[in-house]
This record gives structure tokens, sequence and C-alpha cells, in this order.
């Protein structure tokens, strides 16, 4: 068999160079174009050979093990993604050259559940002309990326599917979700995660409204009425709620991620316990969303002097005999999260009212039969929670829903006392003599627990709230 050996193959206009006879191989050198290998026949690289120039042909080489953890992808190879587990991020290569491709599949169906979906990282590339990532979150979907050029980047040339970043936040998470025109409201009513999976971008949103009401503080035994939980709230630059008195005008900026977030628990009530009882109300919880936490409302003071009302969001008031009243905005935070409690009957007879989000709890007054009444909470407008607003907060003598209102003293005597809580689910204090149970803060506003009415009840403070608004489109 005979053999031709070259170094280079020069452009001959017309040329014709077989190898191997009629049956062999050939390179034909014509104009411009060279084209090696006959029809039908094999071109083999020989061994340690490599090959430039050549591009690929539209295809890539597809990985069989399903990647179920972050990636940074090869230019020529295609992805089985499994996201059973979890969202996946997949990173498209840095620095890419024009004809860089890289495929992905989604492996069991799976994108399209809430948090399972994938996040293709653009790699410092635009990702169909825009500088941001973007999310992958139809079922069964495949994508072939490729990369064109600086000013489109990587495009998706897999049927006619888009793939570019978007510019509005996307996520998931809570108890409910409400969409209100262009902006999606998450309610949580308890623990749960929130769940970014795209961040946004500045030329649309990328930051997040919020509301965080912690627990509020249970009622003392004898008088003294809890604070309500701290009171947060935060404005995006691009939303358009109307704000509480004490909103922040900035929100939280996210990325792509999982925040844990916790909503407190009402303080409970005091039992009374000893002779003669002096027990002082449990603090509410903090709540936490993020970089923000609400902190839990102070307890009710008790019917001694070792009993003294306790600092928080809102602070606890003062009982039986005169006590310092709790402080409130502990630790403190601006916007302020809450107020002090007020002072109880310094001749006994009444206790103070706890502090409200807005409002300070009032001193009890002299005369008998009357209780210190809770400071009132604050209100946000109902747009924020658009027609649902109904569900959450209570209402209140302004326009609004109202949150983490002061629960109202007990006094000695008989009836039972009957001011009404702070403005939003603040407790109501009852009577000593006879005794009567108290009422507990609103559940889910952070009120406060009314002051305790002897051997019968205290009550506990409410449980928190945290809802979290975005625009997503």
């Amino acid at each position: 068999m005979s053999k031709v050996e070259v170094n280079e193959v020069a452009q001959q206009t017309g040329t014709t160079l077989t190898v191997g006879g009629g049956s062999g191989k050939t390179v034909k050198v014509c104009g411009t174009t060279v084209t090696m290998g006959r029809c039908g026949g094999t071109v083999t690289l020989a061994s340690g050979a490599t090959q430039s120039g050549f591009g690929r042909t539209g295809t890539v080489d597809w990985c069989t093990t399903a990647k179920t953890s972050p990636l940074t992808a090869v230019s020529g190879k295609g992805y089985m993604i499994n996201t059973c587990g979890g969202a996946v991020t997949v990173t498209l290569p840095s620095s890419p050259s024009a004809g860089d491709i890289v495929s992905l599949k989604d492996y069991k169906n799976t994108w399209g559940v809430a948090c399972k979906a994938v996040t293709l990282g653009r790699g410092g590339s635009k990702l169909a002309g825009n500088c941001l990532d973007a999310t992958l979150e139809t079922e069964g979907q495949s994508v072939t990326m490729v990369y064109i050029d600086g000013t489109q980047g990587w495009l998706n040339v897999q049927t006619d599917t888009t793939v570019a970043g978007e510019a509005f936040v996307a996520a998931s998470g809570g108890n409910t979700t409400i969409t209100c025109g262009n902006y999606k409201v998450h309610i949580f009513t308890g623990d749960g995660c929130f769940q970014v999976t795209n961040a946004g971008a500045s030329s649309g949103s990328n930051t997040v409204s919020y509301l965080v009401v912690a627990g509020g503080g249970g009622g003392g035994y004898y008088y003294g009425a809890g604070g309500a939980g701290g009171y947060r709230e935060g404005k995006a630059t691009s939303d358009s709620f109307t704000q509480s008195p004490i909103g922040a005008t900035s929100g939280i900026p996210v990325s792509v991620q999982t925040y844990p977030i916790t909503v407190g628990g009402g303080g409970a009530g005091a039992s009374g316990s000893g002779t003669p009882p002096v027990s002082v109300g449990t603090s509410g919880s903090n709540s936490i969303a993020s970089t923000i936490t609400s902190a839990g409302g102070g307890g009710g003071a008790g019917v001694c002097a070792g009993a003294p009302a306790t600092a928080g969001g809102s602070g606890g008031s003062g009982g039986y005999v005169p006590h310092s009243v709790g402080a409130g905005n502990t630790p403190p935070v601006s916007p302020p999260q809450g107020n002090a409690g007020g002072s109880s009957n310094p001749n006994g007879g009444g206790g103070g009212g706890g502090g409200g989000a807005l409002v300070a709890g009032a001193n009890a007054p002299s005369s008998a039969g009357h209780n210190g009444l809770g400071g009132n909470g604050a209100n946000i407008g109902t747009n924020f929670f658009g027609p649902t607003s109904g569900s959450y907060g209570t209402p209140g003598s302004n326009p609004g829903r109202y949150f983490a209102g002061g629960g109202t003293g007990s006094w000695c005597g008989s009836p039972a006392g009957t001011d009404a809580g702070g403005e939003g689910g603040g407790g109501v204090g009852k009577g000593a003599l006879p005794a009567v149970g108290s009422n507990p803060g609103t559940t889910n506003t952070g009120g406060g627990g009314g002051g305790g009415g002897g051997p019968g009840g205290t009550s506990a403070g409410g449980s928190g709230f945290v809802a979290i608004r975005y625009k997503f489109q």
C-alpha cells in the first residue's frame, strides 16, 4: 500500500490530490474551498493530533450523568439538570468565542415546580442583549445557547423559546401570594422561606418592600398590659402603596437565594404564682426577614415591686403598684419600631396601657373604673394588600390596616373594664373583682395582651406578621 505524506496543502485552483487511489481519501482544492474525504468515507485525526478552525455543527456532546448541584458549563457540552432536590445554578462559560454552544435539558420535568427552577448565569457576557441572568422555569424545557457576539451575547436556538434575563424580581414562598396589578405580595403568618429565583435589575425592580411585625408582649398578673411587637415597614423606590407614618423610604435589595422568614409568637400572659403573686407577662418573640428584625413586645408589670414591666419593640405598662414602664424601640432602630408603655395609677387600682407602634401607652387615670389605654398601632395603606386587604390587620380610626397596637391595662374594681385595646390588635384588660379573664392580642397583628384581672386570667400577646411585596412586571 502506498502512502503520501505532506506538510502543507497549498491552494492550486482546480487541483485534485488523491490519497490511496480511487477508493482512498481526497483533498480537493477548488478556488477557496478545500474538501477532504470521499463520499461515504471517513476522515480521522491521528492520535495526539488536534483540530482548530472547524467549529461545531450546532450539536453538543451530552453528559449522561444528571447534574444536581451548581456548575460552570463547558462549550460543546449538554447537561441534564435534575432539580428534584432544589434549584440549581448553571453558569455559562466566561470569555466565550463566537459559535460556543451549551445545551440544557430538564431531567425530570421539575423546573416549573416552586423553588426548583434553574438559574442561568451569564458568566460575564450578555444574555439576549441584556446584562442579566435568566431563570428557566418551564416544565420539561430544553435550551441550546449559542454565543453570537458582544452585542447579543448568548442566544437560545432551541425552537422559538426566548431565554433572557428578567428585569424584575421573581420569587416564591409564604402562606399566600397576592397579585396587585404589577405587584406581588407574599404573606407569612408563620415561619417559612422566601425564595428569590430572579433578582431583577435597576431598569425594572431589584428591591422589595416589607412589613415585619413581631409578637406582642403578654399581660402581667394584676393590671399591667403587654406592649405591641415591633413594627418595621419599608417601601422600595419602584413601589406605589400608601405608607404608614413610620415607614422607611427604602426597601431591601435581594439576590438569588433563599431567605428564611421568622414570624414571632406572642408572649404568654402571666399566670400568677406565690404569695403574693408577682408574675410579669412574657415578652413576645422577634420577627425576621432578611436584614430586618422587629423586636418582640415587652411584658406587662405584675402586682408587686419585684415585677416591673419589660422593654421591647413597644414596652409593657405598669401594674398594681407604681412601676417603671417598659421602654419602646428596644433595641433602637430608625424609624422607631414602637413606644413605651404607660404607668399605673399611683394610688393603686389601675394599670397603664401597653405601648403601640405609633402611640405610647396611656397612663392609668386616677379615677376608678378606667384603665390606661393601649397605644395605637401603625396603619399601612390597603393598597399594600390589594383586594384582600380586609384579611390582614384590623380597621382603625384612619384609613388603612392597623398592626402592633398595645394592650389596655386592667383595674381593681367591679364590673370588668370595657375600654378598647390599642388599634392594631391590642387586647382589652378586665377588672379584678370579680376576676375576669382578659383578652389576648389579636393573632397575626403583634397586638399586646390586655392587663391581667387577677385570678381568672391574664392574656397573651398576638403573634406577628411578615409580608414582602415587589414589582414583578
